[in-house]
């Protein structure tokens, strides 16, 4: 990316100095369904239907850790996402795929090194060039023990496999995102806008500084980082919200760590229009929330956007309306004729007074946050849980008096009753895949493989390699993630 094509620091009226002329953001839909199969089928689908990169929603047993067949995963496999517990399953998922050509991003983060291993793997095995894959891992830890719960390890040894990803890209992935620092999820959770962005701002601190001490070249990781927002209700805040963000990372980058090249000051976002503003009464207004979000990231300059299906709020979206969520996108992009301007609102003082109050308050959190010990800390008391908490409490309560509106919920009600979806049906037998899976690798090479792992786990080396190593033997996830166990135990409030 030549600098000539950049935008004007500190970027609020966009990264790039024409965006959307002279390229569209991403049109990445989020997908993963009860079994690996499913989820390719769709994965092929959306490719042919028009989507330029692919976002991966994984269930919640392999985002904590364990294989299909752990007792752990009863009643949870393939609820949320796609289950993955061996090496084969991401071979599976990503059939007649060329990852050399298709932007991957992966919703991961506790057990983030363990899906690049598999990933990389892969790779290697189909014979691509490490250097030509591009994508990016959320690999965002801090959030999980803020918003999310997903965490395994403690949070000292959950930054250290972090860092080690950053290293390891670094060297060997120069275009993939090594983190998307994610404020989606804590606005998921509850939090207003200005904690959104204080929160991920505060965490993306946290992570270079970890980064740095670990001797990490933080001016290049910062060329690698990428976050990952939240479109919301409040139409015109949030296009402020997202010009704010801009100018405060630039801020942060070139004042706190000296940075000054250029490229490391930009704020490259995705945006998810926000699940938790659907409702489960009265669908399809779901589609005109969603229309507005999306419209709000595109005036934001998000560089990829994903769009929810309106039946979200009951089940993951079928097909049909996962194509309908994308022709949204896809409207706004070739018919509104929006993207032939740069910063359209900007100049509306409205706009412009907005960003500036968002940026003064956000940075005023961001430095009484750190002055109050950092988020670790504030993380280890309760701090910034308890303040989503609250400002979620508070949502609600103004839901209960009327004071917020969601239509179909609190006014124009209908008499119409919630459509009930059937739960996804497990396509797979996952036990028995598993069990194949171990009954026709080397024991003895796994074995070995996972006793070297905690081995190096002792030691302060880099853990990617050996978990590749472990991923190239034909270990499991789970496997792999109880051997760390064992090393650095587990993280309990």
């Amino acid at each position: 990316m030549s600098n000539k094509k950049i935008g004007k620091f500190p970027f609020t009226k966009g990264i790039y100095k024409d965006m959307y002329r002279n390229r569209l953001w991403t049109m990445r839909q989020y997908a993963g369904f009860s079994s690996v199969s499913e989820s390719n089928k769709r994965y092929l689908s959306l490719l042919e239907s028009g989507v330029s990169g692919l976002s991966v929603a994984f269930d919640l047993p392999t985002q904590m850790g364990y294989d299909s067949n752990d007792d752990m995963s009863y009643g949870e496999i393939g609820k949320s996402g796609v289950p993955i517990s061996t090496p084969e399953d991401i071979e599976s998922l990503f059939n007649q795929i060329d990852l050399e050509k298709v932007s991957v991003s992966m919703t991961i983060n506790s057990t983030a090194s363990i899906l690049l291993a598999f990933y990389i793997s892969l790779a290697k095995k189909r014979g691509y060039s490490l250097e030509k894959l591009r994508g990016t891992l959320q690999n965002d830890i801090l959030k999980e023990y803020i918003a999310r719960g997903t965490y395994i390890f403690p949070i000292n040894h959950s930054l250290r496999l972090t860092t080690d990803i950053f290293e390891y890209c670094q060297q060997n992935l120069p275009n993939w995102n090594s983190i998307s620092v994610s404020g989606y999820h804590i606005r998921e959770a509850g939090s207003t806008a200005v904690q959104e962005l204080a929160f991920t701002f505060a965490n993306a601190i946290t992570y270079l500084e970890a980064a740095k001490t670990a001797g990490i070249d933080i001016e290049k990781l910062t060329t690698q980082i990428s976050f990952f927002f939240n479109s919301h209700r409040n139409f015109f805040e949030e296009i402020a919200k997202f010009r704010a963000a801009r100018e405060i990372w630039a801020h942060i980058v070139r004042d706190r760590f000296k940075i000054t090249n250029i490229k490391s000051q930009l704020c490259r976002f995705h945006v998810q229009t926000a699940g938790s503003t659907l409702t489960a009464q009265q669908i399809e207004n779901n589609t005109p929330r969603t229309t507005l979000q999306s419209l709000a990231a595109v005036l934001g300059g998000a560089q990829s956007i994903h769009t929810n299906g309106k039946d979200e709020a009951l089940s993951l979206p079928s097909e049909k309306n996962a194509l309908s969520a994308l022709r949204i996108q896809q409207v706004i992009a070739y018919e509104s004729g929006i993207p032939e301007f740069i910063d359209p609102v900007g100049d509306s003082s409205l706009i412009d007074s907005m960003t500036k109050d968002m940026a003064e308050q956000v940075n005023a959190k961001i430095d009484d946050m750190l002055a109050k010990g950092g988020v670790e800390k504030l993380i280890q008391n309760g701090t910034i849980q308890n303040e989503i908490s609250e400002s979620s409490i508070k949502f609600q309560n103004d839901l209960d008096d009327k004071k917020a509106i969601v239509i179909g919920v609190n006014k124009f009600i209908s008499k119409d009753q919630i459509e009930e979806k059937n739960k996804p049906q497990l396509a797979e037998d996952r036990l028995a895949i598993i069990e194949n899976f171990k009954s026709s690798r080397n024991e003895k090479n796994a074995a070995n493989a996972l006793a070297l792992l905690k081995e190096k786990a002792k030691t302060n080396e880099n853990l990617m390699p050996y978990i590749i190593e472990c991923s190239d033997h034909q270990c499991t996830l789970g496997e792999i993630s109880s051997s760390l166990k064992k090393i650095f135990g587990e993280y309990s409030l």
